[in-house]
């Protein structure tokens, strides 16, 4: 069964950093679509960056020069390098794990096959 689990989040202060983990277990890292999403509260969930099976990525414009998505395929694990950090990054932060097809596609965060149970991030100012 494919199980995603994340892990790093925690309390920083504004221009601090923090590395998310997404544990994948059930299909190998190297061959699926694999993004980032968050939510803050009372928003909806926005989509922060994907990796294709190639290793592709494409960043929200809010994240883009900030944010690094990776994947390890010895351990099996997406990555989410986050740097500068801004109160607004606050959030639940999920790794999903997305129909590899639609990966490049504007529409990808619909296709979502896969939720991970989150890992909260909270920046302070």
């Amino acid at each position: 069964q494919v199980q995603l689990v994340e892990s790093g989040g925690g309390s920083v202060q504004a221009g601090g950093s923090l590395r998310l983990s997404c544990e994948v277990s059930g299909y190998p890292v190297s061959s699926y679509c694999l993004g980032w999403f968050r939510q803050a509260q009372g928003r909806g969930r926005e989509g922060v960056a994907r990796i294709d099976a190639i290793g592709r990525t494409i960043y929200a414009d809010s994240v883009k020069g900030r944010f690094t998505i990776s994947k390890v395929s010895t351990n099996n694990t997406l990555y989410l390098q986050m740097n500068s950090l801004k109160p607004e990054d606050s959030a639940m932060y999920y790794c999903a794990a997305v129909n590899s097809f639609f990966c490049n596609a504007d529409s990808w965060y619909k296709f979502v096959e896969r939720w991970g149970h989150g890992t909260q991030v909270t920046v302070s100012s």
